[in-house]
Formats: C-alpha cells, structure tokens, sequence
C-alpha cells in the first residue's frame, strides 16, 4: 500500500517488478513448466519496470517516427528515422527473446517462457512487439526456401538488435515484417492485384520482380517482408522481399507515407508501391494466402498476450491511483462500488492471462488435443482479449477521473494502443468467422476441444451448461454465421471459465463463473463480479 500524498495526488508508478509482483504469471509460468526461465523473467521484469524503460515507452510514443524519402541529393532512400527511445525498446525485444525465443529453443515451455515476455513488454511499450513477433512468426514460413533460410537463420537466431539501414551481408541481426493487404481488399486477400514475374533461379532461391502496392505494408523499417503477390504460373504466393538486393543496391519498394494512426504510435506503418522489387519465393506456388495464415496463427496468439498485458497494466496503475488517493472521506480503494470495480478487473485480468498463456503453451506441443486448441481458440482468444482490452482500458482511465485523461499520465496511450490488437491480424467478425471456419472443417477438433472442456466443466453447472449450448449450436451450422460473435463469446467465456476452475482459487473461478454467467453482467465492468466479498478479491492480486 502506498502512503497518501500531502496535496492527494498519487505519484507515478514506477522501479517495481512486472514479474515478481505478478502472482498469477509467476503461477502460470510455473505450471506451464518454465520455471527454467524464472530468473531472467525477475530480470526482465525489474527491467520493464524501471524508471528509465518506463520513460522511454512513453518518449517512444511521444516521438513519431518520420519519413525521409529523399537524400539531399535526390536519392531515393525511403528511410523511416526514430527517436532513440524506440531503438532503445527494439533492442529490449530482441534481447528478451521476443524475435526468436520459441523458434530455436525446442522445450515446449519455451513458448509459455516467451508468452511472459511479451505479456510484460507490452504493459510498457507495445509498438515495438509489432515488428518483433512478425519476426519471430516469419521463421517456419522461411525455413521452407533452404537456400534462403541458409543465409538468414543466424541473422534470425540473434539476440543482439541491429538498427542499421545496411544490406544483409553487413548484418548482425534482422528483422521481418509484412505486406499482405491492398486498399480494394483489406482482409480479402483473394482480390490482391500486385503481381510477381519470374526472373530466374539464384543462390537465394527462386527470384521474381514484384509490381503493385500494399495499402499497409507493417514495419517499412524491417530488413525484409513477407509480400503476397500473384504469381503469373501460380496465382497468390508469398515471397520475401529485402530493402537491399543481393548486390548491394536498394530495392524497388518506394514508401508513399507513413499512416497517421490513433495508437501504435512509436511503430511506422506505411503505404508503399513496388517497382520491379527483388524477392525470391517462399514456400509452394499458388499457397500463399494458405502460407501466410500460417504466420498469421502466430501473431493472432500474440495479440492475445499482448491484450491481456494491456489489461493486466491497466488494472495495476488503477490499483496504485485507488490505493494512493483519498475521496468523500476514505480510500478511493475502499469505497464499496470502486473495491467491486477492481474486483471485476482483476477477474478479467487472470482469466486474459490464463487464456492466452495456456493456449502459448500449447503451440509447443503436437498432439491432437492441442492441435484442436490452436486452431479454434486462437482466434477467439485473439477476439475476446483484445476486444475487451478496448472497454477495460476506457474503464481504468475512469478510475483516474480527469488525471486519467491527460497526457501527463499512462492511461491514454493505454487506451489508445487497445483497439490495434483487435483490428491488426483481422477485426472481430474476421476472428469469430475464422472460429466457424475452424469448426466445421474440423469437426473432429470441435468434438475433442468439447470433450475437454466438459472434464473440467462437469463439476459446475453453469459452466456444463455452456458446453452443451456450444454443442447444440454445432448441430445447427446453417444458423451460426449470423451469431458467430454469440458462438464465439461463449465459448471463449467456457474456456475461460474452466481454465478458472482449473488454476486459479476457488474463491475467483467461483467469482468469475456466478459473474460471467449471471443475468446481471455484460453491460459494463463492476455490475457484477460473482460475490458478496469483493475485496478478498484484490488480495494478492498485485503484490506492490
């Protein structure tokens, strides 16, 4: 607990452990078998709270990057220049293990280890997890072309950052990042018209020249990017496409702008058009768009973590201002309708958390069971967690009142960076439709995820009960389009729900079953949070 300031203001957070004062990620850790990595998370996590790193998200953020098309002589260098906070973040990704941790450490758990990282990154500064984890998720797309993959595994494999604007023989490290979507087609990425024409067999691999644009080409900064283009023999494929060629000269990929987004601001996102670009084919002609939701199956788990670490920093700086301000004579902590509030929070936070980083653990692992967890829970998680990040934000900038609405303070960029996870990767209905999708061309993964959940489910009701609606609703497949936001809100909530009931105490799963499940709750956070003792909640929650 925090003393009350002279004048009542409450003063900023910070020099505290993301890692250690967090009891449900250290459990999760624990239990997803990582406990290998516990030491360097405590690092990590006495890292991301410090002073400086704190200061430099928020500087980061402050500083756009800016476009310099031109040299002084006219030269075209298309080169996106950064304040040196957003290097100092980049270089704390990479030395963390958010480019490539889980894709050259075998152990399973390596995924549960990584899934900690970026769950503590993102509470600081998530604009540089973009670029990160496109690299890390670009890695099993890479290793297809071997003659490529031979030149960038140990430019990929490094943990030490790289910012220079250099060919790639001259790198330490690399970074990948994605041009997917065109401005007639968004997420529909059958109707991409930029084109790829052959232009013989080199020692990289099959080489092409790329004409057309991408209406938001991820990271333009990046060494390289995964394009979809369409293959004159072969309809879409994806090619990896580097800002410098082979031979040392620029690439033909000409930045148009920088998008002026409402978050995500330290991250450039751009618009480019390509002009005879150099890339080389990665993986099967006419598989591209299959290719690239490959990757895409990674980065969706990452928004997942990436909206429950928003929450989870979101929660904490409420709790600090609430513990640390006094009004209408106690507390604010203590006023019974702010202590049911934060109560509810917390229930949102460890559910997000248990969600997203069980569902990390289970991207190292082969069986069918969790097969059947990735590919139906990913998107939904990725639905559910960065949808109600959005809300929970809003609701935590409330806790502040008018503190929380300037600059001066955390809350805004929070509230600013939420909605990005949920559009980036696809919005909402793509999400919930990806979930259908996954059900009924998988029907046999569909049963055993319901077959597990009713294991746990079977000892409460509430929670049996959903499983069943979710089952019944499978039967009916010509009425689930129109309700796929129903179906996958409740079966994201059985989840949820039973990895409660399953890790963490009674008193919470019981709370956030009797909440998520009551007539009373879903309008707004804080109407219901499943019992009659909200405090005992926040006990341990957050260990200041």
């Amino acid at each position: 607990m925090i003393g009350i300031h002279p004048n009542n203001q409450v003063p900023t957070l910070e020099d505290y452990n993301l890692y250690t004062s967090d009891p449900v990620l250290r459990r999760a850790v624990e239990r997803g078998g990582a406990r290998w990595r516990d030491a360097e998370l405590a690092r990590q996590g006495a890292e991301y709270g410090a002073a400086d790193t704190l200061r430099a998200g928020e500087e980061a953020n402050r500083h756009a990057p800016e476009l310099n098309a031109y040299s002084a002589q006219g030269e075209r260098i298309d080169e996106v220049r950064f304040h040196p906070a957003w290097h100092q973040m980049m270089a704390l990704a990479r030395r963390n293990g958010i480019c490539n941790l889980p894709q050259f450490d075998a152990r399973p758990s390596a995924w549960v280890a990584y899934g900690a990282t970026i769950y503590m990154h993102c509470q600081v500064e998530a604009g540089s997890t973009c670029p990160s984890t496109m690299t890390k998720a670009s890695i099993p797309l890479l290793r297809r072309n071997p003659e490529l993959w031979g030149v960038l595994e140990p430019l990929l494999a490094s943990t030490d950052y790289d910012a220079r604007d250099v060919p790639l023989a001259g790198k330490r490290s690399i970074s990948v990042g994605m041009g997917m979507t065109e401005k007639q087609g968004g997420s529909d990425l059958r109707t991409n018209t930029t084109t790829a024409e052959p232009a013989g067999h080199g020692a990289w691999g099959d080489e092409y020249r790329i004409n057309g644009h991408k209406w938001f080409f991820s990271a333009p900064m990046c060494d390289g990017h995964l394009v979809l283009a369409r293959a004159e023999e072969g309809g879409q494929t994806c090619f990896f496409v580097p800002r410098w060629r082979p031979d040392g000269s620029k690439n033909g990929v000409n930045i148009l702008r920088l998008k002026d987004k409402v978050g995500d601001r330290s991250n450039s996102s751009s618009e480019v058009e390509f002009h005879d670009a150099w890339g080389v084919r990665v993986g099967e002609l006419g598989r591209g768009i299959a290719t690239t939701i490959e990757m895409a199956s990674h980065t969706r788990l990452d928004c997942a973590l990436a909206g429950a670490g928003i929450m989870r920093q979101a929660l904490v700086q409420a709790l600090h201002y609430a513990r640390g301000r006094h009004a209408f004579g106690k507390v604010l902590a203590e006023q019974p309708a702010m202590t049911a509030l934060l109560a509810d929070m917390a229930l949102e936070v460890e559910a997000a958390l248990l969600l997203a980083l069980d569902l990390a653990g289970r991207y190292g692992l082969d069986d069918a069971l969790d097969t059947a967890w990735r590919r139906i829970v990913t998107p939904a998680a990725k639905f559910w967690n960065c949808k109600r990040s959005v809300a929970f934000t809003g609701e935590a900038m409330e806790v502040f009142g008018g503190n929380g609405y300037v600059e001066t303070g955390p809350m805004g960029r929070l509230f600013r960076q939420a909605p990005v996870n949920s559009i980036w990767e696809g919005s909402g209905n793509v999400m919930c439709l990806d979930v259908l999708r996954a059900v009924s061309r998988q029907p046999e993964d569909a049963a055993r995820l319901l077959e597990n959940l009713q294991e746990t489910a079977s000892q409460e009701p509430l929670l049996a009960a959903q499983v069943d609606w979710l089952r019944a609703a499978l039967g009916r497949p010509e009425a689930l389009e129109p309700q796929a936001r129903r179906f996958a809100q409740r079966l994201v909530l059985t989840v949820q729900g039973c990895l409660m009931l399953r890790h963490a105490s009674s008193q919470a799963a019981g709370a956030f079953i009797a909440s998520r499940f009551g007539p009373d709750w879903g309008a707004v956070l804080g109407a219901d949070c499943g019992t009659e003792d909200p405090a005992a909640l926040l006990q341990g929650v957050w260990a200041d």
